[in-house]
This record gives structure tokens, sequence and C-alpha cells, in this order.
């Protein structure tokens, strides 16, 4: 066990530096001029070579590369273009938006695609298989972009007059002022240490905040704001989490040993939740993996969509605008979640089937 899971970390490296890499030139690589998009088309040629060379941006790209390489290991991903804040600053602020809206689609759709899953499984060709492969294979088919133009209209138009009624967009309603748990307990920490980074990134998940505060105003408006976003997101991971889920219970169902179990006189629910899922089980836990990959890169259109200061929204604008640090940066935080995630799917596997401890 201790020589896969380090095999599997060694093996995460490389494609992290590679996405360092690639990320770091594509970045350069955009056209357009960083210091017509960040002063205006009005800026004059020596105000632009200033901007540049105060920036570092007349050095070749490969000493440019190494120096944030440097900055890199100190844990220091650069100064924001536009903005002149550290990257590490605005991460703080605006990562915990996109985790929140991706841990909650990831919950949704893990806790209804694979019950529905088992479901049409279990009743194969029956009605409930029928209305759980059409749901699935619609919600494949529907862009988050409309899909998130749809329930907008829907829960914040057609029924506003009613106790169904969420808010469209943004993420707290207007008046609504989070406390940080940190000034609350007036816990001290100075400004751009590590200490208030780790603070200011806490608070940031508004709704983490507001539980362990006991602020019930600001979690129950943040978790309305969080719905829409939440569910929008969550309806391609979802349909792809159930018909995954469908196709590998079929796949077990089917084998010897659970019809031995069943010959036993094992309860139904016994058979299908202990001896069929969790054989079931390795393939689904793949794909939810993967699926994250797709809820991060969905993230830019439902944060774009609904008004949420996050990270794909973040990234969107830094690539309007040509400001390097911020869209490598977030990417580069983005891929090392993205690899994380699926470094512990690998590390389950060994969990989940003693014969990949043995190999």
């Amino acid at each position: 066990m201790v020589q896969y899971t380090f095999r599997r970390i060694l093996l995460s490296i490389p494609v992290l530096f590679a996405v360092l890499l690639i990320t770091f030139v594509m970045a350069r690589s955009i056209p357009g001029d960083p210091c017509k998009a960040i002063l205006g088309e009005k800026a004059t040629q020596e105000t632009c070579e200033l901007f540049i060379r105060n920036h570092g941006l007349d050095k070749p790209i490969s000493t440019q590369f190494f120096i944030f390489l440097g900055g890199l290991a100190r844990g220091d991903l650069g100064e924001s273009i536009r903005f002149s804040r550290p990257v590490t600053l605005i991460l703080a602020e605006r990562l915990p938006m996109t985790i929140e809206l991706g841990v909650s689609a990831m919950i949704l759709a893990v806790l209804i695609g694979i019950p529905v899953g088992i479901i049409a499984a279990v009743r194969r060709n029956s009605l409930a298989d029928v209305v759980v492969m059409i749901g699935a294979n619609t919600g494949i088919s529907i862009p988050v972009f409309f899909l998130g133009l749809l329930l907008i209209y829907l829960f914040a138009v057609t029924l506003r007059d009613t106790p169904f009624v969420l808010p469209p967009s943004g993420r707290l309603s207007a008046g609504v002022v989070p406390v940080p748990f940190y000034e609350l307990w007036e816990w001290q920490a100075e400004e751009g240490s590590f200490k208030f980074l780790l603070y200011e990134f806490i608070a940031n998940h508004f709704i983490f905040n507001a539980f362990i505060t006991g602020d019930w105003e600001l979690f129950w408006n943040a978790l309305k704001h969080l719905t829409l976003p939440a569910i929008a997101l969550s309806t391609i991971p979802m349909s792809i989490i159930a018909r995954m889920t469908r196709s590998s219970m079929l796949e077990v169902l089917g084998l010897d040993f659970v019809r031995t179990a069943k010959a036993k006189g094992l309860p139904q629910r016994l058979v299908i939740l202990k001896h069929a899922f969790r054989n079931a089980l390795l393939p689904v836990v793949t794909i939810v993996g993967l699926q994250l990959g797709g809820i991060l890169g969905g993230a830019v259109l439902t944060e774009t969509i609904f008004g949420l200061a996050g990270v794909g929204r973040s990234v969107v604008e830094a690539t309007f605008a040509r400001d390097f640090p911020v869209l490598q940066g977030f990417v580069i935080v983005v891929a090392f979640i993205y690899v994380l995630f699926n470094l512990i799917v690998d590390l389950s596997y060994a969990v989940l089937d003693p014969r990949i401890r043995l190999e």
C-alpha cells in the first residue's frame, strides 16, 4: 500500500509541472497587449514600455518562467497586474466560492445519481428505468448556461410571489454582511502573513463561516443563493454518474456470486447493497473523480451566469485583461485540486479492491 501510494504521488509531479509550463506559455501567447488591455487604448508608447518593464514582461519568457518557479517555491504566485494585489490574497477571496459551488454540486450529483442508478439497474426495463434513463439523457444534453437561465426564469421570475422563490444572482442579498470568525473571536493575524491568508480563506466560505459563528441569517441567505447554481452545475455529472452506476450494477447483478446470495435467501436489500453495489463501486468512483474536472470547467459558465465572483469568473476576467499572474495562479491551483482528487481516487482503488494492494 505504501509503495502504491508513493508511486501515484510521484506520477502526479510531472503532470503538475506540465500544467505549470503549458499554462505559463499559453498565457503569454494570448493575442493582445497587456498594457492596452489594462491601461486602455490611449496609453502612450512610453507609458506602455514603463508598464512592461515594471512587471518584468520585457524579459525572455524562459527567464520569466524561472522567476515564477522561484516565487512558487516560496508560496508566492506573484502580483496581479490589474489590481496590484498578491494573487494568493485574491485566491483566498475567490477560491472559496468555487469550492462551495463545486462541493455542493458534487454532493447533489452523488446523492441523487447513485441511488437512481441503482434503482434503474434493479428494476431494469421497468417504468422507473425508462424514466431514469430519459432524465439522464436529458440532463447530459442540456448545456449549463441554458439550464441556468431556465432555473433563473422559473424560480426568480415565475415563482417570485411564492415561498419557492430563489435569488437569481449574487452570493448574498444586499444588506447581509458576513463577519469573519477571526474578527468575531478577536484572533489576530498580520495582514499578508500565511495565518491571515488562511483565516481569509476559511472565512470566505460563507456557509461554513456562518455555521461556526452561529450567524443563521447569513447561513440561510448564502445557502439560498447557492441553490440554483449548484443545481445547474450538478445536472450533467449527476446524469453521467446515474448512467455509470446503472451500467456497472447491471454487469455485477448477472454474476454468479450475486445469484448465489439470492439462492441462499438473503434479503434483497442486503444482496444489492452489500454484495452487488460494493463490487460495482470501482467504475462509479472513477467517474465521480473524473466529473470533478467537469464541475471545475462548468464553474466558469455557472459563475458568469449567476454573477458569482469565483475562480471561473476570475479566469475569464484575467484572460480578457491579460492579467498573466492571476490567470496562471488560478489555473495552477485548479489543476492541483484536480490532480489531488484523482490521486485520492487512485488510492481509493487500493481500499476498495484488495487485489490492487497485492500488486
